[in-house]
This record gives C-alpha cells, structure tokens and sequence, in this order.
C-alpha cells in the first residue's frame, strides 16, 4: 500500500524537476527564443488566426451580419463547384501548370547547384552567380512586362529573329498552346539561381576525403558527381520534393493573371484565378472560399501521401 502512495508522488517530483529544468533552459538561451519570435508571431498572426474565417466555406457570408450571424449552407458551395462548367478545365490546368513547374523547375537549380561546384575559377563561378540570382530580385510585373516586349509580334526580338529566317510573326501570349511553357521557362529563369543555393550549401558540406578517394581509384569527374556529390544532397533533395509536391496546386494567381487574356483562358484559368475572380470581383466570399479550402486540403493530401512513401523508400521524411 505504501509502495502505491509513493510511485505517484516520486513521479510528481520528476515531472517539476523536468518543467524547472526546462524554463531554465529557456531563460538560459532567451536570445533565441527573442530573435524566433517574430517568425512565430507572423505565421500566428498571419496564418493561424486567419483560420478561423474557414467557416464560411460552409456559410452564406454576409458582411452585414459577420461569420457568426451568417447563416450554414453545408457543402453548398462545394457542390456548386464540383457541377460547374469551369471545374474540370481549373483542375486540368492547375494539375498540368504544377507538373509541368515541377518537371521542369526542380531539376534545374540541382543541375546548376553541380555544375558550379565543379568550377574552379572562382571570379567565374562569382559572375555566373550574380547572373543567375539576379533575376531572383526583379518583380513579376517586371518579368512579365519584359516577356511582353520581347514576345511582341510586331516589336519583340524573338519575333524580329523568326523573321530573319523566313517565318511568321507568332502571338505568343495570345496562343493558348504557348502559355504554360512561357510560364514555366520564364519561372525557370527567375529562380533558378536562388533555388540552387541550398544545395550549393549541402554540396559544401560533402567530405573531400571521398574524392581524393575516388580520384585515386581512377574515378572521373562524372562518376564522381553521380556516385558521391548526388546521393551526399539526395536528403535534401527529397525533403525539397516533398514541400514541391505539396504546393503542386497552390501556383500563385500573380504572374498567371498578368499574363492571362481573353485568348489564352483556355489554359491559363487556373485556380487561383478564378478564386480572385470569384471572390474579389464577384464579392462571392464563400464560394471563392470553399474553392480555396478545396485546393488546400488537395494540396494537404498529396504532401502526406508524398512525405509516406518517401518515409516507407528512403527513411527521409518531413515528420
């Protein structure tokens, strides 16, 4: 009976000892904790207390009377999504714009990332750094201005060069066939120097003693790079395909609608287009809402589905 009184009251003594020593710990370090908080304030402030205005997904929201007095709908709006005529086609383009990006956009900065890291001229290796990061830097109103005037059929250089060799002048932000590979190439450009720097840093960190090794074992420069320099990153790799998978659907209506017109809907209507122009121009806050929750729980459902296999594959996961 004794032995029973005491068991419970040694594990209180443990457990104060553990919160004391861990606010210690905290008090020791509150510089840390003092330079993370404004991160963890913005992603409070910015993305969690937000949530709270989901519920009018499922609401018939009238600013009049607020979130709470508007009156449930259900899966009203998500059912009138589903039977409308847009919903395949947003679906289509979405899903083809984000595989298309990520075929083509995350290959690229790793290509980069390796190619650099084999130059040895450092002057060099700085200028093809600036080059590349430069474009990180500029504004998408400034990207897609400077796509329109050299893809001018009248103006533009690259139509001045078709003609040279004899061809017609071609409409390309007017041609639906056109928009998704200038979108994704034009994406292409603009990050692919700021991308490759996380694995720049990951490939510093590779241990030469393995080359030296390998050099001596008579192995090439390429066979170095596949055997050695790839599987060092391939960790990295996998988590940064993992968080791209996951944001597959959530391509930003910014570029897409500055470069979106009358002729090109056909494929450049995406999600997020038509969530802004549900819900801003046509003040349909809940159906522009119920669409957004939609995207986001797709979205939510691949990154775990993705983070499972690659844990099940590889052993490197996010959680």
């Amino acid at each position: 009976m004794a032995n029973t009184n005491v068991q419970p009251a040694m594990n209180a003594v443990h457990e104060k000892k553990r919160r004391r020593q861990k606010w210690n710990l905290i008090l020791r370090n509150w510089q840390l904790y003092l330079l993370i908080s404004p991160v963890v304030a913005y992603y409070i402030v910015f993305q969690y207390l937000p949530m709270y205005g989901i519920q009018i997904a499922f609401k018939d929201f009238i600013a009049t009377k607020g979130i709470w007095g508007s009156p449930w709908v259900g899966f009203e709006h998500f059912e009138r999504f589903f039977h409308s005529y847009f919903f395949w086609r947003l679906i289509k383009n979405t899903l083809g714009l984000g595989l298309y990006s990520l075929a083509v956009g995350f290959p690229v900065p790793i290509i980069l990332a390796l190619l650099m890291n084999e130059v040895r001229a450092e002057k060099f290796k700085k200028f093809v750094q600036t080059i590349t990061y430069a474009p990180h830097f500029l504004s998408t109103v400034v990207v897609v201005g400077m796509m329109m005037m050299f893809l001018s059929p009248r103006y533009g250089i690259i139509n001045h060069f078709i003609g040279m060799f004899g061809g017609n002048p071609i409409n390309f932000l007017s041609e639906p066939s056109w928009f998704k590979t200038l979108f994704v190439m034009s994406d292409v450009w603009q990050t692919m120097g700021w991308s490759s720097i996380i694995y720049l840093a990951a490939l510093a960190g590779v241990d030469s003693q393995l080359h030296e090794a390998a050099r001596v074992d008579g192995a090439t420069r390429l066979q170095r790079i596949w055997h050695i320099n790839i599987p060092s990153i391939m960790p990295t790799i996998i988590i940064l395909f993992i968080l791209n998978i996951g944001s597959i659907m959530g391509i930003g209506f910014e570029k897409v609608l500055l470069m979106q017109n009358s002729l090109n809907l056909e494929t450049s209507d995406i999600i997020s287009t038509y969530v802004y122009r549900s819900g801003i121009q046509d003040a349909e806050y809940s159906f522009s809402a119920a669409i957004g929750l939609f995207n986001s729980i797709i979205n939510f459902i691949l990154l775990v589905t993705v983070n499972q296999i690659s844990k099940r594959m590889s052993e490197t996961s996010l959680w």
